[in-house]
């Protein structure tokens, strides 16, 4: 049992302040990777909640490769989002409102491969070719936050 779920035994479904990670991984064709996400059934980027202990880095890693099977060699830290706007409710009817660090990879190793069951589909999208159907926090992260994806091309 994570630590989210841990607390949710008390606390229900009303709101948490949790921390967590969103990580946007790139191939060697600038595509992100994203995941049908199978909890709003919308696309997102891969991430995830920390669990008791761990460093932002070490979510991000763990969460990579939990949800990818992809092992990260390199993160570069790009910026937090926190407050009022990081707010979501799960269709489950959970509520919290998150701190979430941000990070890129474009150096790693694996095989791409669905490994729990939070994802329908792994794919790698080009950049002006996100898709419409966008789970909602990351659709916040692309509108509210002003996140311009084309800006993390070198």
């Amino acid at each position: 049992m994570g630590y989210v779920e841990y607390l949710r035994q008390y606390v229900g479904h009303n709101p948490i302040i949790t921390g967590g990670v969103t990580t946007l991984v790139f191939n060697d064709k600038n595509e992100v990777l994203m995941q049908l996400r199978t909890d709003y059934n919308a696309w997102g980027f891969i991430g995830g909640s920390m669990e008791i202990g761990e460093s932002l880095e070490d979510t991000a890693i763990r969460e990579l490769k939990e949800e990818t099977g992809l092992i990260a060699d390199e993160l570069k830290f790009l910026e937090v989002l926190s407050g009022k706007e990081t707010y979501r409710e799960y269709p489950n009817g959970d509520k919290l409102y998150d701190i979430t660090g941000i990070f890129e990879v474009r150096k790693y190793h694996g095989e791409l491969k669905i490994n729990n069951d939070e994802s329908k589909e792994l794919k790698w999208f080009k950049l002006d070719e996100i898709p419409e159907n966008l789970a909602p926090m990351t659709k916040k992260h692309l509108e509210k936050h002003g996140y311009d994806l084309k800006s993390l091309i070198k």
